[in-house]
């Protein structure tokens, strides 16, 4: 497992951007080209809830470095569990991570993922490459149209694997913009599409956290019977409001992160 905190993230963020295009051009809209620091509030990363990669082996990447477990969060229509982690460094990203209840699925569900995480090497759970290592399995297409028929997180999963799901800007970080529908109109008007699932703002001043996304990127891959393009990833957007002591809100609203989830939808 890494033990650079910094060298774990520009990885997670290289792999990211290799399925990302957009995101080094809405760093160039955001002004970064001019020196306008764009400072990374969380990311996220998915996994399912099965030996050897569930939720809290892919955390003790983070435990390892000092970070904390701050709130769970349950998200019952989609069948999924979360918590988020912090590091004492507030200036550090937190990370959002995510598992699939398996066991809630269909039972041709459960045994498509289980053929997946059979192939897993337990042993490469624990490397320093792991959470940006991309996918450990052979999957047809047609096995992932019959894992988005019933479930877009299953299916995301068993195209893309391990690597974040999504960064974040901190809106609270930039010079230029205050507000998250002043993001949204900057990514609408350099032709981005804003996840609109719940309203394009999602959050608001009194749960301490406002947030929006762009629609992910959709990109070829290489499934083992043929390429497709599909959705990958995508940037969120998050501005944190000070608690009655001051100091900024540091955790997630679960019934924004259900809507947020929705960013990697594949239309059709």
């Amino acid at each position: 497992m890494h033990t650079d905190r910094n060298a774990l993230f520009q990885n997670l963020w290289r792999n990211y951007q290799e399925v990302t295009p957009s995101a080094a051009e809405i760093h160039r809209i955001l002004g970064a080209e001019e020196g306008q620091a764009i400072i990374n509030d969380h990311i996220a990363l998915r996994t399912f809830n099965r030996s050897p990669v569930g939720l809290d082996a892919l955390a003790e990447h983070f435990l390892k470095l000092g970070y904390r477990q701050g709130g769970e969060y349950h998200f019952e229509a989609k069948k999924l569990y979360a918590r988020h982690y912090e590091h004492p460094d507030a200036e550090a990203p937190k990370v959002f991570i995510s598992e699939l209840l398996v066991e809630q699925c269909s039972p041709g569900l459960q045994a498509t993922v289980d053929q997946l995480v059979a192939q897993i090497d337990a042993d490469r759970v624990s490397a320093d490459d792991f959470l940006y290592s991309g996918r450990h399995w052979d999957v047809d297409y047609p096995t992932y149209r019959a894992l988005l028929d019933e479930s877009e997180y299953a299916a995301w999963m068993a195209a893309w694997g391990y690597r974040a799901n999504h960064f974040t800007v901190s809106i609270n970080h930039l010079e230029r913009f205050d507000t998250v529908p002043e993001i949204n109109q900057l990514l609408k008007d350099n032709g981005y599409a804003v996840n609109a699932a719940g309203g394009e703002v999602k959050g608001s001043p009194a749960e301490l956290l406002e947030q929006s996304s762009t629609m992910a990127d959709r990109v070829p891959v290489r499934f083992s019977d043929r390429e497709e393009t599909i959705p990958s990833c995508f940037y969120e957007f998050a501005l944190r409001y000070p608690k009655p002591d001051g100091e900024l809100y540091s955790g997630f609203v679960a019934a924004s992160a259900d809507k947020i989830f929705e960013s990697t939808n594949a239309a059709g």
